[in-house]
């Protein structure tokens, strides 16, 4: 089950909704506990025991930690058990036939690879799992003692599928003790009908465009056809993917929790340094703590920096996938931010904007080709056709008919991309009276809300198209 599908918007989350506020607050965890338990079945029930299973040993190694809290050794101990148990889960599902597989290949034997398929959102909650127990450890955050409440946690359908990342010490004191409230309801309506209308209306439209260039012969590809099919997978995977995680964030919002944000227009950087500052920014900061700052971070020789930063880019790469395309990606990553720590951070800053901008995107795709081909000699190809290192035509009719078809959605992308909307929103507000306020916050906003809501439905009724491309993340 997706939040963009029927099920979940007319069935699943009102009936959620409904029992959760008739509740008394000592129920209220044990509902969204079993809530999730179904969200979650609904796809893959086989792995719920999983799940439960991940719940169990960390809030037992929780317990563990605090009762060795004045013993430091037992108590790193302990954490070290927990992290291997959820890393050896994680690596057994997800990358179990990646490192057969490669193995044959790499000295000739025939061990047979697991044919499993990889459990939805196990990357996930696997890295919040973790988090509980090392913030338990590092007294950044409480332990607790009841076991449902852990468990409420770990599986909260709001983020537990495509984050966003949510640490426990983030949401510690609301597991147990927060507050709903119909202004903060109110919040989260919009919230979630604004991300529903970026993934539904922006992302799989645009995707679309994508998914008839992917399928194209890389023979028939022209130069521009190429670099707008890229340009569509850009924006597909940022409005899917941040669509996403504002529905998770709206979602958080009804049920009485503060999730942290995940994008802040990213496409807006300066250098890729802050792109990464911006983009999947719950999965930037979990690797910045929980890894690259232990490893000694910017505090070390430089060589030893340099050391750690292109581990973290290597593991970053591998997080999103079982598959080389994805481990060159976040090297590539690794690479460009390197050298802008170096000396490329300096040279831009004493460029114009627009010139560091047109860095940043062309960087960008090049880096999303790498990412959306599973296959690297697919991906090779592709970049050919981009840089014309194969004498392809620089466009065609078809290319034609798709800029001319794609045109006014590809303006309103990169619109929505910027932070324009949101500042136009501002100025209003500030510049409205307090009576046009009022009429402008309680009658235009809910009504653009309920076309977004309505536009979305209308399209998911008649939709053939609706993927989600973290899912397999």
């Amino acid at each position: 089950m997706v939040f963009s599908s029927l099920v979940f918007l007319f069935i699943f989350l009102p009936i959620v909704l409904l029992i959760y506020f008739l509740s008394p607050k000592k129920m209220k965890n044990i509902v969204l506990l079993i809530a999730s338990l179904i969200f979650y079945a609904w796809g893959e029930p086989i792995y719920i025991f999983l799940m439960l299973f991940s719940s169990v040993v960390d809030y037992i190694h929780g317990l563990l930690i605090d009762k060795f809290r004045n013993n430091d050794r037992k108590a790193k101990l302990v954490v070290l058990s927990s992290v291997i148990i959820n890393l050896s889960l994680l690596s057994f599902f997800k990358y179990g036939s990646f490192f057969i597989d490669n193995i044959n290949h790499l000295i000739g034997t025939n061990f047979t690879a697991p044919n499993l398929p990889l459990p939805i959102g196990i990357s996930f909650y696997t890295f919040q799992t973790m988090s509980y127990t090392i913030d338990v450890y590092r007294k950044e955050a409480p332990v607790q003692k009841n076991p449902i409440s852990l468990a409420t946690y770990v599986t909260l359908f709001p983020q537990l599928i495509a984050g966003p990342i949510v640490r426990y010490q983030t949401v510690a004191k609301q597991i147990n003790n927060r507050k709903e409230t119909i202004d903060r309801f109110a919040v989260g309506i919009k919230r979630f009908i604004f991300g529903l209308g970026k993934k539904v209306l922006l992302a799989n439209n645009i995707g679309l465009l994508w998914s008839q260039i992917q399928n194209t012969s890389i023979n028939d590809l022209t130069v521009l056809t190429s670099w707008l099919g890229v340009i569509a997978f850009s924006f597909q995977i940022y409005f899917d993917f941040s669509g996403y995680s504002d529905m998770a964030i709206g979602l958080g919002k009804m049920f009485g929790f503060d999730f942290l944000e995940n994008f802040n227009y990213p496409y807006i950087s300066q250098s890729i340094t802050e792109f990464w500052r911006r983009w999947h920014m719950s999965l930037g900061t979990w690797f910045k703590d929980y890894v690259y700052i232990p490893l000694g971070g910017n505090k070390v020789g430089k060589t030893k920096m340099y050391i750690n930063l292109f581990l973290v880019w290597f593991l970053t790469g591998l997080w999103h996938g079982a598959s080389w395309n994805f481990v060159f990606w976040g090297l590539y990553f690794g690479f460009i931010i390197a050298i802008e720590k170096a000396f490329l951070l300096r040279l831009l800053n004493n460029l114009y904007r627009p010139i560091r901008h047109t860095y940043v995107i062309f960087v960008l795709l090049l880096s999303w080709v790498l990412f959306v081909f599973d296959d690297l000699s697919t991906g090779l190809s592709y970049l050919k056709v981009m840089l014309n290192l194969n004498n392809a035509n620089l466009f065609d009719t078809q290319f034609l008919y798709y800029l001319c078809n794609y045109s006014i959605l590809i303006i309103a992308l990169v619109i929505c991309s910027t932070p324009a909307i949101k500042n136009v929103h501002t100025k209003l507000l500030e510049n409205l009276s307090e009576k046009h306020k009022v009429f402008y916050e309680n009658i235009v906003i809910p009504f653009i809300c309920f076309g977004i809501l309505f536009i979305s439905t209308a399209y998911l009724v008649d939709a053939t198209y609706n993927p989600f491309l973290y899912f397999r993340f």
